[in-house]
């Protein structure tokens, strides 16, 4: 993969990248038990004065973000020395956070769909029970598919892998063009399905649980949402300071984008290991959480299969991996994450894959 930015008129013309960004979300407890309505990313929620334009031919509906087996699945790969063979009983799921607070409608146009500001791999082995999560700094530098604001193709362009989102209609050809994206970016593994959440829904989905307990990473203050996080604090967030919390970062602090993905993940497992002990009790609030954020999701998986076989997995805080890379200031003066490829090559080898038999 290409490590350089450069600008391109192309993507000027499509997007003049959208301030702020500042979004984020974790959308891990839709996995672990709840009856989703799969592909809601349809007929559901769509605004009558929508416009009607006819979407380019691209990786839509037909696989619903499933991406076909590849050869290199096939066979041994060498690695440091060690064989290794990919891990077929893992499915790959892409959890997105989008940054609107509104419900789920169809975009204004092609280049309106909405940045994807968190980005997470759900990695599910049914072999040993086990959940891996791997982040993705929204500022990767990839390439991604453009088109204009009639959905007319433009090509690709090396760019941020958040930026991919907008380039659809905020529903389903947003989240299949940022399944590809992804998949791209790592190696072409297969990817099961996804799941959208836009951050709006994070005051009722933290709620719905009773708040969540943690220690503050960072100091964090909202005087509008009467918000004011110490670092160091052990608390338990309320609706709004779950929000800040999860969406603040401050523009003008270098790579402010890393420190935001660390709350994020600090914030999954808590949230995560709080609902478990929940559903176990209560099985239905699991449900009743799905019920309260049910319209600001786009997925297309129906996990209803997935409900009582995750509930018996471990997650932990070791089980966290990060996409490999640092922070520059591109040309255009935007931050951007570039891959270490060496690493990146191990994280792959460590989640997807496995010593051959």
């Amino acid at each position: 993969m290409k490590n350089t930015h450069e600008p391109s008129q192309k993507l000027h013309n499509a997007l003049y990248f959208m301030s702020g960004a500042m979004a984020v979300i974790l959308v891990l407890i839709i996995v672990v038990g709840v009856k989703t309505k799969a592909e809601n990313a349809g007929a559901q929620g769509e605004s009558d004065n929508a416009p009607q334009v006819e979407v380019p031919s691209a990786p839509e509906a037909e696989t619903q973000g499933v991406q076909p087996e590849e050869k290199w699945q096939e066979g041994t790969i060498q690695y440091d020395g060690k064989e290794y063979q990919y891990n077929r009983n893992i499915r790959t799921y892409l959890m997105m956070g989008i940054d609107t607070d509104d419900k789920v409608a169809r975009a204004k146009d092609y280049n309106s769909g909405g940045q994807s500001d968190a980005m997470f791999l759900l990695v599910v082995d049914s072999s040993n029970q086990t959940l891996k999560v791997v982040s993705i700094n929204r500022n990767t530098i990839t390439n991604i598919a453009l088109c204009d604001e009639k959905g007319n193709d433009l090509g690709e362009v090396d760019a941020q892998i958040c930026l991919q989102h907008a380039f659809g209609d905020g529903k389903r050809l947003s989240c299949t063009r940022s399944v590809d994206a992804v998949s791209n970016l790592f190696d072409h593994i297969p990817i099961s399905g996804y799941l959208a959440m836009n951050m709006g829904a994070i005051p009722m989905m933290n709620d719905a649980i009773g708040g969540v307990e943690l220690t503050v990473l960072q100091d964090i203050a909202n005087e509008d949402k009467d918000v004011d996080l110490k670092k160091g604090e052990d608390v338990t967030l309320s609706g709004d300071e779950a929000y800040c919390y999860l969406r603040t970062r401050e523009l003008d602090e270098y790579d402010s984008a890393t420190d935001r993905l660390r709350r994020q993940e600090q914030y999954i497992v808590a949230y995560f290991n709080k609902l478990h002990t929940i559903a176990a009790g209560d099985s239905s609030r699991v449900v009743d959480v799905y019920d309260s954020i049910s319209d600001y999701l786009v997925t297309s998986v129906d996990f209803t299969n997935l409900i009582t076989e995750l509930m018996n997995y471990d997650f932990s805080a070791n089980q966290m991996y990060t996409v490999p890379g640092e922070t520059v200031i591109g040309e255009e003066q935007y931050e951007e994450y570039h891959v270490d490829e060496d690493a990146m090559q191990k994280l792959l080898i460590q989640v997807f894959y496995k010593p051959a038999e």
